[in-house]
């Protein structure tokens, strides 16, 4: 049983919560169930996404501005596996044609690696660099000779190489692999940097991976994007709007589950201590012999494998792959938008961050237009010269109402409407 005193403890979470229940049934019963449910599936996916820049920024102080790259890559994973075989390239010659030029690419790499321990053999660090770099260049211009030939041949004869047909959920978890493994190199060249050169880093490395995923129509269709995905649960074909976006919902939700109760577990164990640690005092945790770069790299590692699932199971809802969609406004910054107003560094405060201003963002266009509607009837009876563009407009009122929002949080509530929990030990 829940005591007294744990509902006092958490009253104002509890006001908070409720309220944002309130929001939800009302959003349905105007705007129909349908909506409600997809504004939800939606919300959830941004909640698990959030949830990996809650424990970079909120656990680790890591300022991450290259979300986006991130979900990017969680999208492109998993459309490379749910999407179906393309027979016509594997009935081709090309798949050895470019099996080879991977090889050599695979090769290369190694090369690359084996000159980074020429030291280990008496190779004087200016040299060893120097062969590093020059590698690098090399590897780089053979590998791109060889594969514009090749890349060529597929866009001209099948498009683009399809996917590989299993099922979604794998494309999901990839997808988080693929965005930690990256996050790891990543890592390695970036957490060194201030959180502002950090912040410049990671934009900008967010913005590289958009422009291959969207250049490099061989292997994603680039601009002329790629649908349907295919979802794990039975489609609005099946079950019809509803039932289909309550179930993959119910998946939504056991992720978000198993995510919250995990982080609530690491936030509470000698590794999340060590973290909050290394954040309020750095120079503290040098002296007591903490791995501070280790650590710094394997939250860098966990929150981006929680974006690019994130944006995985964003992309399978949405049935659409759009390397093009992706931008800063959408995939970055409203992010970073859920965290601060709900409170970076706690998890109930992320959750309920990521719904509320997802919310916001979806209802304002219509609450936009609802107004806008008012206006008009109000200037027609007053003989008013209003704009022609007036329903336009109402798509930039969102943009309006988030800034107006985080403003007054950031005013009113500075670390937040639910801030982080802090445990003082006497």
């Amino acid at each position: 049983m829940i005591s007294q005193q744990s509902i006092l403890d958490y009253k104002k979470e509890l006001i908070l919560f409720s309220g944002l229940f309130v929001m939800i049934i009302a959003i349905m019963l105007f705007m129909g169930s349908a909506y409600g449910l997809r504004m939800l599936v939606e919300a959830s996916c941004y909640a698990i996404i959030a949830f990996g820049l809650t424990i970079q920024w909120g656990y680790a102080g890591l300022f991450n501005a290259g979300i986006m790259g991130f979900m990017a890559l969680g999208a492109f994973m998993t459309m490379l596996f749910s999407f179906p075989v393309n027979e016509d390239f594997w009935s081709s010659g090309l798949p050895s044609e470019l099996g080879a030029v991977l090889l050599k690419l695979i090769l290369g790499i190694g090369l690359i690696w084996a000159s980074t321990k020429l030291t280990k053999v008496g190779v004087a660090q200016k040299w060893q660099r120097l062969i590093t770099v020059l590698l690098i260049a090399i590897v780089y211009i053979g590998y791109m000779s060889a594969l514009g030939p090749v890349a060529e041949s597929i866009e001209k004869e099948v498009g683009f190489i399809g996917g590989f047909g299993l099922p979604g959920w794998m494309g999901w978890l990839v997808g988080g692999v693929v965005a930690g493994l990256i996050a790891y190199f990543v890592g390695h060249i970036c957490l060194g940097l201030r959180s502002d050169y950090l912040a410049i880093a990671t934009l900008g490395i967010s913005e590289i991976i958009k422009a291959f995923l969207k250049n490099a129509d061989w292997l994603t269709n680039g601009t002329l994007t790629v649908s349907p995905l295919p979802w794990p649960t039975p489609g609005p074909a099946d079950l019809g709007f509803e039932l289909a976006r309550a179930s993959y919902l119910s998946i939504t939700a056991l992720v978000i589950a198993v995510i919250f109760f995990l982080l609530t577990r690491a936030y509470n164990a000698p590794w999340g201590r060590m973290l909050r640690a290394i954040r309020d005092n750095e120079v503290s945790s040098l002296a007591m012999g903490k791995d501070v770069n280790k650590r710094r790299l394997e939250v860098f590692i966990f929150g981006s494998f929680l974006m690019g699932l994130g944006g995985a199971i964003l992309a399978t809802f949405n049935g659409l792959f759009d390397p093009n969609g992706y931008i800063p406004l959408n995939h970055t910054f409203l992010i970073w938008v859920m965290v601060i107003l709900g409170g970076a560094g706690n998890n109930l405060g992320t959750l309920f961050g990521a719904v509320f201003v997802y919310i916001i963002w979806t209802m304002s266009e219509p609450a936009a237009l609802f107004v806008f509607d008012i206006i008009r009837h109000i200037g027609e009876a007053a003989g008013w010269t209003l704009p022609a563009d007036l329903d336009s407009r109402a798509l930039q009122a969102r943009v309006l109402v988030i800034g107006l929002t985080i403003s007054l949080v950031l005013r009113y509530a500075p670390k937040g409407l639910i801030p982080e929990r802090l445990t003082q030990h006497q």
